[in-house]
């Protein structure tokens, strides 16, 4: 494993390395995914650029709608006062992201550029319509995260652009959840996750480990949307259907994931239904 090493004092310069060394550089945030990648041999730069450095990268703004820089640790999240109520479902989701040490160096924008479709951060910021902020020496440009992946590790996003923020639009929620399925709560890559939102703007229900990227499940959307109340777990089945595409693996197979999603889905909404009903 044999690489340059950068440490870029300014956006400006990280801009400019990234610029310089595309495809060959990568962005060096807490590390804890990258690290071992290279260590496995399956990604191999030339040159590693550390963004640690650079200031305003992990600072969070909560100001009307709330930016998390890329650099804010999972551990940040979990002990920031403006979330526990408002925005609880961001410390849900950081709270079961790996164990303590990881927490503590994980950062939301090295979360997101891994693109594992297992992330535990990843689907509430989704389920939050956030948007990924990338700065590159063509400027700056905003790419809402629903959108952002297009393929099983493959992002919008190129190689010089660097992920320098996530912003969440101001809403208020009446209703925020997340849930993870795995074999422990946390330091156990999930077999299931799923986000839920309701605002103004609608339901977001956004599921992880069950299709290659990370999504939204606009058919379990529209559902919701209805108003109708559902009876059983089953009755979620033709939606799920058509919004994820489970496959069978070490950790579990596409049948139980279908139906794990389904059942959380109505034990997270059951009170909801009743309330309708």
């Amino acid at each position: 494993m044999s690489f340059q090493y950068h440490e870029p004092v300014s956006l400006a310069e990280a801009v400019d390395l990234g610029a310089r060394f595309g495809a060959d550089g990568r962005f060096l945030a807490g590390g804890t995914d990258l690290i071992i990648q290279m260590r496995r041999g399956k990604v191999a730069p030339r040159h590693v650029l550390s963004l640690h450095r650079v200031p305003g990268l992990d600072a969070i703004e909560v100001n009307g709608s709330v930016r998390l820089g890329a650099l804010v640790t999972h551990r940040a999240i979990e002990r920031c006062a403006s979330f526990q109520g408002r925005l609880r479902g961001l410390v849900e989701g950081a709270e079961v992201v790996g164990g303590h040490q990881i927490r503590n160096v994980g950062t939301v924008g090295g979360n997101i550029v891994n693109a594992s479709p297992a992330a535990d951060g990843v689907p509430v910021l989704m389920a939050y319509d956030a948007v990924v902020v990338l700065e590159s020496r063509r400027g700056r440009q905003e790419v809402p995260l629903d959108r952002f992946y297009s393929g099983y590790k493959e992002m919008q996003r190129r190689p010089d652009q660097l992920v320098v923020a996530i912003r969440i639009p101001r809403r208020r929620y009446s209703y925020q959840v997340f849930e993870k399925v795995g074999a422990r709560r946390a330091q156990a890559i999930a077999k299931v996750g799923l986000a839920i939102t309701h605002s103004g703007a609608g339901w977001r229900v956004v599921a992880a480990s069950v299709a290659p990227t990370i999504r939204r499940c606009p058919a379990v959307e529209r559902l919701l949307e209805t108003g109708t109340p559902i009876a059983s777990p089953e009755g979620l089945l033709p939606a799920i259907a058509q919004d994820v595409a489970p496959i069978d693996d070490i950790r579990s197979s596409a049948h139980y994931r279908t139906r794990v999603m389904a059942r959380l889905l109505y034990h997270d909404l059951r009170d909801v239904w009743r309330k309708l009903g």
